[in-house]
């Protein structure tokens, strides 16, 4: 038997853990990194994510023609950077065939990778309306900076572009791409816009908003089919009414991944499910961001992945951490009428508002707010100059979760 000196089996390196695995390049993936490395600047990270890796902010990408911001100027860096700014390795490109939670290892290329702590920041996928007609495969979203980048392209200058959808993401593209030049109309079943964000009276303000700098819009309608014509297309409506565009542009909102995780058998619903934790049903697997149900909630936004990001790094680190929400108000990019939007989660209070100045083409300032039947405050909207009023308002407001 061949022994081994005392001295040597001490020089011995230590054997590498096994990484902790991040499964997506977006705000969450690369946010939850950042923060785990301040934390722990000695387990190895491994990202990997089917785009190019680029950190760029995703809710510009609304609101860019305004802003001036070609494609490639809303890349702050590269995946080559993140990399070395985060001490991780990144694979660009790449697909993850599999995910063995009993052997904690994913698949990629058909080879075996072990993890530690295995992290799904798989984010959504842009919505796609069930309609008629041979045009129907040529509607167009915009999910990421590829998607944008396209986008762009296709559309030129001065198109005619129908927005399916009048929610957040279909306003900020109305305003911006009618600020570049282009005739847009919106077609919303909704009555308002921002049905789901925003009070009657604070919608029909950003309707008339919307119209003062010319987008047409088409609410209380739905759009039924789409056929290719010579010039473009046709969108019929639900009322019989046709109109003739250059492009469709589909914002009915997002559907969060979960194929993944679900044929790893991780309990999904409208998300991958976790505790306060970030942890889902399995060991040692966790998800945040857009594709996460957490509260039993998906929150789609900038704010409450920031705070995901930095309790799941806390839980990485050895110490579980539950995430905790304050009141969170979402900032709808709309230059036409800024507005800033505190949501309530109970849905049983009432609405008031004020309008502290219209002007003659409609565009107003407002204060909308939100009590529950014990008069609490439990919500706002301001709109315009009112938005000036949120820092005093946030103090009033108790934290969600």
């Amino acid at each position: 038997m061949i022994r081994i000196p005392a001295s040597a089996e001490a020089n011995r390196p230590a054997a590498q853990p096994d990484p902790v695995v991040i499964v997506g390049s977006g705000l969450a993936g690369y946010t939850v990194a950042r923060e785990l490395r301040k934390l722990n600047a000695e387990t190895p990270i491994l990202i990997v994510t089917r785009d190019g890796g680029e950190f760029y902010s995703k809710p510009a990408l609304s609101n860019a023609y305004q802003t001036g911001r070609l494609p490639d100027q809303l890349v702050t860096s590269s995946a080559e950077q993140m990399a070395a700014q985060l001490q991780a390795q990144i694979k660009t490109r790449t697909s993850i065939e599999r995910i063995d939670t009993h052997a904690q290892v994913i698949y990629l290329d058909g080879q075996p990778l072990r993890y530690g702590s295995l992290v799904l920041a798989l984010g959504a996928d842009a919505r796609r309306p069930e309609l008629q007609g041979d045009g129907v495969a040529a509607i167009i979203t915009v999910n990421d900076l590829e998607d944008y980048r396209r986008f762009r392209q296709q559309i030129g200058v001065e198109s005619r572009i129908a927005i399916l959808g009048g929610g957040l993401i279909g306003c900020e593209f109305a305003n911006d791409l009618r600020h570049a030049g282009h005739e847009v109309s919106v077609i919303d079943r909704a009555t308002w816009p921002l049905s789901r964000l925003l009070p009657v009276e604070a919608g029909d303000a950003m309707a008339s908003a919307l119209q003062s700098i010319g987008v047409h819009l088409e609410l209380g309608n739905a759009p039924m089919a789409v056929r290719r014509a010579d010039s473009g297309f046709e969108l019929q409506l639900a009322d019989g009414r046709v109109l003739a565009v250059d492009h469709v542009l589909s914002a009915i909102g997002l559907e969060p991944r979960v194929d993944l995780a679900r044929a790893a058998g991780i309990a999904v619903a409208n998300g991958v499910i976790t505790d306060a934790c970030l942890r889902t049903s399995t060991p040692n697997v966790y998800a945040l961001g857009d594709c996460a149900r957490v509260h039993d909630l998906v929150l789609p936004y900038v704010m409450p992945i920031m705070l995901q990001a930095r309790a799941l790094a806390q839980t990485l680190a050895g110490r579980a951490t539950a995430v905790a929400y304050p009141a969170m108000p979402v900032t709808i990019k709309t230059s036409v009428l800024p507005t800033i939007v505190a949501s309530p989660l109970d849905g049983a209070g009432l609405w008031s508002t004020e309008w502290a100045e219209r002007c003659d083409k409609g565009i107003a300032n407002v204060k909308s707010l939100y009590h529950d039947p014990q008069s609490r405050m439990l919500g706002f909207v301001l709109m315009g100059a009112a938005t000036q009023e949120k820092a005093e308002l946030l103090k009033s407001l108790p934290d969600w979760r």
